[in-house]
C-alpha cells in the first residue's frame, strides 16, 4: 500500500508554512525527492519519521494513520538517515552499531549477523575497530545508513545519502538500496539528480512546501522534451547574453569553442540543435516554470 499523504500542512510557530495542502502517494519500491533547500523536503521527512506532527491533513503507512497512539507501532516499521548524523563519537564502528541493535529490539544474533553482513556491503569490514570520530564524512554516512538498515524497516527513509563518497562508493551504495528496496518502501531524498535516474522510475519534486510534480520518470522527461538546445560558440560576449535570457543546463569548454544547453520552449535565434532531454535539464526546466 505505501504512503498516502492527504491535504498535509505544517505551520510553525512564526506563522511560516513549510508544507502546504500536500497530496502525495509514494508506493513500494524507491522513490526519489527533489527540491531546493527550503523547499519543505526536511520538514516532510520530519513528519514521516514522527518528530514532527502536522497541522492539519492525514498521513497514513500501510494504512495505519499518523497519531500520537500510533507512533510507537509506526517508528518499529521506520529506518530513517538524517542529513547529519553524529553517533556516538567515542564508540568503535562496531560498538555503535551493536549498541543501536540493542536499542531496537532486535535478538543479539540476528544484529551481528546483519551488522557483519552490511559493513561488507557498505566497504567498512576493515575500520569496524575505528572510533566513530575518526571517521571521515562519507564514512560516517554509511554508518548511519547501516543504523537505519538493522531492523530492516518497512520504510525506509535516506535523506542525501551518498553525500561524501567517491564515485564507485555512490554505485556501491545505490545498488544496496536497490537490493533492499525489494517488497518495501524508500524515499531517497537527494541534491544528487543522477543518483535517482540510477535507481528509481517515480519521484517528487517540492518547491515552497508544494508538489510541482509527482510521477514517472519518464513522464517528466517528455516534459521536457524538445525544449533542450545545444549551441556552440567560440564568442564569449555571446555566451554572457545567453546566460541572461535563457535558462543554461551546462556548459564547457571544448576543442570547438563553448559549448552549452539551452533550455527554451521556443527554439532560439540560433545556429543550434534539438538534444534529448536529461532528469537535470527536465528538473531545473520544471522548477524554473512560473506558477
Amino acid at each position: 500500500m505505501g504512503i498516502m499523504i492527504e491535504d498535509l500542512t505544517v505551520t510553525f510557530k512564526n506563522k511560516v508554512t513549510a508544507v502546504g495542502h500536500a497530496n502525495l502517494e509514494i508506493p513500494k519500491g524507491i522513490f526519489g525527492l527533489l527540491g531546493e533547500n527550503g523547499a519543505g523536503k526536511t520538514t516532510l521527512m520530519r513528519v514521516l519519521t514522527t518528530v514532527l506532527s502536522p497541522s492539519s491533513g492525514t498521513v497514513t503507512l500501510d494504512g495505519i494513520l499518523y497519531s500520537e497512539g500510533n507512533y510507537e507501532k509506526i517508528q518499529r516499521k521506520i529506518g530513517y538517515l538524517p542529513q547529519e548524523i553524529d553517533l556516538y563519537p567515542s564508540l568503535t564502528v562496531q560498538e555503535c552499531l551493536e549498541y543501536m541493535g540493542d536499542l531496537s529490539g532486535i535478538s543479539k544474533q540476528i544484529y551481528k549477523e546483519r551488522i557483519q553482513y552490511y559493513l561488507e556491503k557498505t566497504s567498512l569490514t576493515e575500520h569496524r575497530k575505528k572510533k566513530m570520530k575518526q571517521l571521515s564524512g562519507g564514512m560516517k554516512r554509511r554508518v548511519g545508513l547501516i543504523q537505519a538498515l538493522l531492523n530492516e524497516p518497512e520504510f525506509l527513509i535516506v535523506d542525501e545519502p551518498t553525500t561524501g563518497l567517491d564515485p564507485e562508493e555512490r554505485i556501491r551504495i545505490r545498488n544496496l538500496l536497490v537490493d533492499f528496496s525489494e517488497g518495501r518502501t524508500i524515499l531517497f531524498s537527494t541534491h544528487v539528480v543522477e543518483d535517482l535516474a540510477a535507481t528509481c522510475n517515480q519521484l517528487a519534486i517540492m518547491k515552497k512546501g508544494c508538489f510541482l510534480y509527482a510521477g514517472n520518470i519518464q513522464e517528466l522527461l517528455e516534459y521536457a522534451k524538445g525544449n533542450v538546445w545545444d549551441f556552440v560558440t567560440d564568442d564569449s560576449a555571446q555566451v554572457k547574453e545567453l546566460e541572461k535570457k535563457y535558462l543554461i543546463s551546462a556548459k564547457q569548454h571544448t576543442e570547438n569553442g563553448i559549448q552549452m544547453r539551452i533550455l527554451s520552449k521556443e527554439k532560439p535565434n540560433l545556429d543550434c540543435r534539438p538534444d534529448k532531454a536529461t532528469l537535470e535539464d527536465a528538473y531545473i526546466y520544471l522548477t524554473n516554470q512560473s506558477w
